[in-house]
């Protein structure tokens, strides 16, 4: 078992993809007849797209056959794919890579942990792939957070016991996925929101390489 092993969320972690899943939820929502706010959007922090979908019916009062759910799923990713396609390295929230290198030449292993499907895609957009040892997405589980399916999995790929991992995330579910899976939990964002985080930081520029060289044990 190695040491430690450090877990990444995506969305609002690493990149900001939150607004064009905004825009292509309010498209939908705009083509069945009812208005979404950026309000609303909240509850979609770190939720699947199914259950997305789900809310989003919910909100607009809409009834839906098991054939209209699915097609509206599949429009859903194909507008926010389109979104996505002209991502670039200037997406990438502040210091990440800083955070990434000092990581890297320590050779600590790095995972992603996130719901996406969709994120091998948006990774090689950033040009940030190559830092991460595993990839752990939606496409690789079962259970959405708050279930801490996700980053087990994850330092299972990395060879690290669950205790020895760091998780940053910027969803209160995320943060409750990690607690339950006995990890030590960074929040990325709001203090008064992420409050379950063993820490909270508003975005990396916060972080000193300092308290990063102790979690890394390095």
């Amino acid at each position: 078992m190695r040491e430690v092993g450090f877990i990444f969320d995506l969305d609002g972690v690493i990149v900001d993809t939150a607004k064009y899943h905004y825009l292509a939820w309010k498209n939908l929502a705009n083509e069945l007849g009812f208005e979404f706010t950026k309000q609303q959007n909240e509850l979609f922090k770190g939720v699947s797209r199914k259950k997305s979908l789900e809310i989003l019916l919910d909100l607009g009062k809409v009834k839906a056959t098991q054939e209209q759910f699915d097609g509206w799923m599949v429009e859903k990713n194909v507008d926010y794919l389109a979104y996505i396609e002209k991502m670039d390295e200037s997406e990438i929230l502040p210091d990440v890579p800083k955070v990434l290198q000092f990581l890297k030449s320590n050779t600590i292993p790095i995972s992603l942990g996130s719901a996406s499907k969709n994120a091998r895609p948006i990774l090689e957009k950033v040009n940030l792939l190559t830092y991460f040892d595993a990839i752990v997405d939606g496409n690789s589980v079962s259970n959405a957070k708050p279930n801490p399916e996700v980053f087990l999995i994850a330092a299972k790929e990395l060879g690290v016991s669950p205790e020895n991992c760091v998780v940053f995330e910027d969803a209160v579910a995320g943060i409750q996925a990690a607690n339950a899976a006995n990890m030590l939990s960074i929040g990325i964002g709001d203090k008064e929101v992420l409050h379950e985080a063993d820490y909270v930081f508003t975005d990396f520029t916060q972080i000193e390489l300092e308290f990063l060289k102790k979690l890394a044990k390095v």
